[in-house]
């Protein structure tokens, strides 16, 4: 509640407010929050939880892989090392439910190397 009220008092309401339906996100408080706003509410339908499977997969990746590898000095450091692991992500790893190819082989349509048995 008390970040939905600075969300709206810093940028002022959205037109549309979406969710899961999560019980943090269906009790009458934080709901008629959004409605006493003129916020459009919606929620996303039972079992859509699958839509969240691939960013929930990438996010792990990131962490085990590079953050909690590192000990950053600063958010400068944070900002360069989440850089330097995405381009590795898209263009070097490869991975296993692209059969082998890396992320931007795939989105540009390219043909993967060949790879080592």
């Amino acid at each position: 509640m008390d970040a939905l009220q600075c969300a709206i008092a810093r940028y002022g309401p959205p037109e549309i407010f979406n969710t899961d339906q999560g019980s943090q996100f269906t009790g009458t408080a934080f709901t008629g929050m959004l409605e006493d706003h003129g916020i459009t509410i919606s929620m996303d339908g039972r079992g859509r939880w699958m839509d969240n499977v691939f960013i929930e997969r990438l996010w792990r990746s990131v962490k085990y892989e590079e953050v909690y590898l590192k000990a950053y000095d600063s958010g400068r450091d944070v900002q360069v090392g989440l850089a330097d692991y995405f381009a590795f992500y898209n263009s070097r790893r490869h991975h296993q439910g692209l059969d082998r190819a890396t992320s931007d082989q795939v989105y540009f349509n390219e043909q993967p190397p060949p790879q080592a048995a």
